[in-house]
C-alpha cells in the first residue's frame, strides 16, 4: 500500500496512528461550544478534528410518514428524521472559523459531506480529505463525486456487507481515486463491546489492500486500543467537552480526560480481539435502514421524466438502492408518486 497524505500527516505502513476526534452534534448548537471542543481536542492528543456538513433539507426530507420516524432500537427512537438532523446539524456558517480555528491549534480539519452540495462547499474550505459515514455507503453518486475531487477519502462500514464495501471502492476506483481507507464500525449507539469484532480491521486491510482503522462507538479505550493492534492506521472517537451537557450524540463522546487516557494507551493493551465475519446482527440490519435510497422528492404522475428535481437519493433505505439513480433518470414514470413515496422504479 502507497502512502496517504491528509495535510501534514502521513499514513504508511510505519507511521502512527492516525487519531481523529469527532465533533458531531456535541457543539449543542453553540459555536463558542464548538471551538471550545477543537481546542480541548488538541489539548487531548487528537491529531485531527472531523464535522460533518448538511442541513436537514440535504439528508432527508420533511416528511411526517411512519417511514421517516427512527425506530431502530435507538437513542433517537421516537424522532422524525428531519427534526433529529435539524437538531444536530453544524451550521454552515460556522465552518470557516472551526477550520481556521483548528488549523491555528495545530490540527488537521476535514468532514464528512451528505450531499453534493456539501462537497462544493467544503472545496471552497480546502478541506484535505473527506469522510463518508457509515449509512452512506450505498450512496454510490456521492462517493463518486467526492472521490472525484481526488483526496483521500475515508470509509465508515458500520452497515456494510462485502457488496457494499465493493460497490464503494469501485465507486472510487472509476473516478482514478484510490487513496482509501476503510474503518470498521459497528452502528450502534452506543456499540457493545462484544459486537466490535477488531480482528475486522486487520482482514479489511488484507482482503482489499487498504489502510484500515477504527471508527469506534464503544465505550471506554479497549476498542481503539485493540483495533491499533491489529493494525489499524486511523483511529475516530465522538468527543465532548461534557457528557452531562447531554446532545444527540454526548451518550457516546468521550471526555477530555477519557479521550487523554485513550491516547496514550492506544498501543499498549492486547485485548477484545473478536472475529472475522461480514454477516450485519439483527441490530446492523435494523440500522440499514438508516442508509441512503431513492425516494420522490415531488409529485410525479405516469408519463412524468424522471429527473433530478422529482427523484432523490435521500435517508431512509426503504426505496430503491441509489446505484440506479443514474439508470432511472431520463425514463418517464409507470407509476404515480406522491412526495415522499419510496421510489421502485
Amino acid at each position: 500500500m502507497k502512502e496517504i497524505r491528509i495535510a501534514d500527516f502521513t499514513i504508511s505502513d510505519n507511521s502512527p496512528c492516525f487519531i481523529i476526534a469527532e465533533l458531531s452534534a456535541n457543539h449543542n448548537g453553540s459555536l463558542q461550544r464548538a471551538l471550545d471542543t477543537i481546542r480541548q481536542a488538541k489539548l487531548a492528543g487528537a491529531d485531527a478534528i472531523k464535522l460533518q456538513t448538511y442541513t436537514a433539507d440535504t439528508i432527508t426530507l420533511d416528511v411526517r410518514s411512519d417511514d421517516f420516524k427512527v425506530k431502530q432500537g435507538t437513542i433517537w427512537d421516537g424522532k422524525y428524521l428531519y427534526d433529529l438532523y435539524k437538531e444536530a446539524y453544524t451550521p454552515w456558517e460556522w465552518h470557516s472559523e472551526l477550520f481556521a480555528t483548528a488549523k491555528k491549534e495545530g490540527l488537521i480539519c476535514f468532514s464528512s459531506p451528505f450531499d453534493k452540495t456539501a462537497v462544493d462547499f467544503l472545496e471552497t474550505l480546502n478541506t484535505p480529505a473527506y469522510k463518508i459515514a457509515s449509512f452512506e455507503i450505498t450512496d454510490i453518486p456521492l462517493i463518486e463525486y467526492v472521490a472525484s475531487k481526488a483526496k483521500p477519502v475515508i470509509i465508515s462500514t458500520g452497515i456494510s456487507e462485502e457488496a457494499d464495501i465493493q460497490l464503494a471502492l469501485d465507486a472510487c476506483h472509476r473516478m482514478g481515486n484510490h487513496q482509501i481507507i476503510l474503518l470498521k464500525c459497528t452502528s450502534s449507539y452506543p456499540a457493545p463491546l462484544e459486537e466490535a469484532n477488531l480482528i475486522m480491521v486487520k482482514d479489511l486491510s488484507t482482503k482489499y489492500n487498504v489502510f484500515t482503522g477504527l471508527s469506534d462507538h464503544t465505550m471506554g479505550s479497549t476498542a481503539p486500543v485493540v483495533a491499533r493492534v491489529f493494525g489499524a492506521k486511523v483511529l475516530e472517537k465522538h468527543f465532548t467537552m461534557d457528557r452531562a451537557e447531554g446532545g444527540p450524540d454526548s451518550s457516546f463522546s468521550m471526555n477530555p480526560d477519557e479521550f487523554s487516557s485513550m491516547v496514550k494507551a492506544v498501543r499498549d493493551a492486547e485485548m477484545a480481539i473478536g472475529k472475522v465475519n461480514y454477516k450485519l446482527t439483527e441490530g446492523q440490519l435494523k440500522g440499514k435502514q438508516f442508509s441512503r435510497s431513492l425516494y420522490a422528492v415531488a409529485d410525479i404522475n405516469i408519463g412524468d421524466e424522471i429527473n433530478e428535481q422529482n427523484v432523490r437519493s435521500v435517508r431512509p433505505g426503504y426505496g430503491m438502492h441509489p446505484k440506479y439513480y443514474k439508470e432511472v433518470l431520463g425514463k418517464k414514470s409507470s407509476k404515480q408518486y406522491r412526495k415522499g413515496d419510496r421510489f421502485s422504479g
